[in-house]
């Protein structure tokens, strides 16, 4: 099994981790990533505080909330755009 996060794989992660244990230390592993966590968990609280203001606002005034679905027919056209464009380059490895 390859896994690969970010073009980055096994060995590469290992080595990262070595690197990250010999700066920090394994004592500040924990804190740092409890504070990563943290973080995460303010920026996604803080993106879903921003859509419910904009769905509150646009609901006030009577503005068509559906967006989604553009956005999401839009997405699927790239995707497919996408996928016509690599088709033959995929087949051809």
């Amino acid at each position: 099994m390859n896994t690969a996060f970010l073009f980055i794989s096994g060995p590469e992660i290992m080595v990262i981790m070595l690197i990250v244990v010999m700066v920090f230390g394994a004592d500040k592993i924990p804190e740092i990533a409890r504070g990563l966590g943290k973080g995460i968990r303010q920026v996604k609280d803080a993106t879903n505080d921003i859509k419910r203001e904009i769905t509150d606002s646009s609901e006030k005034i009577n503005i068509e909330t559906d967006i989604t679905k553009d956005i999401n027919k839009e997405i699927n056209a790239v995707k497919d755009n996408i996928d016509d464009f690599t088709g033959p380059i995929k087949r051809q490895f």
